[in-house]
């Protein structure tokens, strides 16, 4: 059985424990109850920088995940079968428009085209032949005729050969650079096989699906805001592409967006495309004013020259400011200079 003493002792615990619990209820909500007086009473004042809490307009934001591409960039491709002979480049390699990257052993096709070449001569002396005894007739039409087709069938022969052995060597179409090599020297180049690709990385553009639910947010020739992760700061294009039709799976829409030239930017980099879709207020103060206690996050607001803690929810930081989702009201008087040696019931006077 407890002894008077112990039962004292144990109501007094609990009452403590009431009192505790009501002021983190209270605190939690945004409202504090009145400060009693104390230890904080008796502290001397403190002057502090203070501040009005506004409610701004601020723009909602969705992103869209995109990927850095090349505005131009092939794949080259051999237009007739035969071994790759050279292959002058490497990755990474810049080359100019025109210049050879690939050429095949031609041994086969330059007999054909010698062979064309030598009925084209047979055929153009045979028909000059035949022109002059015509003009004296001394020969029909018709052999006239035969001959002259002769002359026509061997320069489109020659004239296929010498097309054929320009496809021996394939040439850069743009200014670029080398990317990937699909083939070496040796291997057996085919009709529709890829043996280099290149971009120009003068031009990049950012590839992003965009969803049906906000693609009215999006017009050819807007301006948007990108970010891509590799470069410190945000990026400011054009939307230069929408297609007109949406993917059958994901329904979303492919939009590109120029974008500017920008140190560290690169084909391939991850991005995130930032489309505007409506306004919300919020409440935003300076992150310096938000104090860090444990995982609380505490914002001290003057109410009658005294300072009282108010636990707040942060959301997203703009620039120097935080916004608070919960705690604070519009028009709070908070400090923002000066809260890091303060107590909750403090008295405070503002610099």
């Amino acid at each position: 059985m407890r002894s008077p003493v112990q039962k004292a002792s144990c109501r007094f615990v609990a009452s403590l424990s009431m009192a505790f619990a009501a002021t983190l209820f209270f605190s939690a909500c945004g409202a504090k109850p009145e400060s009693s007086p104390g230890k904080s009473s008796s502290l001397p004042s403190m002057k502090v920088r203070v501040q009005s809490v506004e409610s701004s307009p601020q723009t909602v934001i969705e992103e869209v995940l995109g990927t850095v591409r090349a505005k131009r960039h092939a794949t080259l491709e051999a237009k007739l079968s035969g071994r790759i002979a050279s292959l002058p480049v490497v990755l990474g390699q810049r080359i100019k428009a025109g210049e050879r990257v690939v050429r095949l052993d031609a041994a086969e096709i330059a007999a054909r085209l010698d062979q064309a070449e030598t009925s084209l001569q047979q055929a153009e002396r045979d028909w000059k032949r035949v022109a002059s005894l015509f003009e004296q007739q001394a020969i029909p039409r018709a052999e006239y005729d035969a001959a002259e087709a002769r002359h026509r069938g061997a320069l489109g022969g020659a004239a296929e050969a010498k097309a054929m052995m320009s496809y021996v060597d394939i040439s850069a179409p743009f200014d670029g650079v080398v990317t990937r090599k699909w083939a070496e020297v040796g291997d057996l180049a085919l009709p529709g096989k890829p043996l280099i690709s290149i971009e120009d990385p003068s031009a990049l553009q950012l590839e992003a699906d965009v969803p049906q639910a906000i693609l009215s947010q999006v017009q050819h020739g807007a301006r948007l805001t990108a970010r891509v992760d590799g470069v410190t700061r945000e990026l400011t294009g054009t939307v230069s592409e929408i297609a007109p039709s949406a993917d059958a799976t994901s329904r979303t829409f492919r939009v590109q967006i120029d974008l500017p030239d920008q140190p560290g930017l690169s084909s391939g980099q991850f991005g995130r495309l930032r489309v505007p879709v409506g306004t919300t207020h919020s409440v935003r103060v300076p992150a310096a004013a938000v104090v860090h206690r444990g995982q609380l996050e505490i914002v001290f607001v003057v109410v009658n020259q005294h300072a009282q803690f108010h636990l707040v929810t942060t959301g997203k930081h703009v620039g120097d400011a935080v916004e608070i989702l919960s705690g604070l009201d519009a028009g709070d008087i908070v400090v923002v200079d000066g809260m890091t040696a303060l107590s909750d019931g403090q008295s405070v006077e503002a610099k």
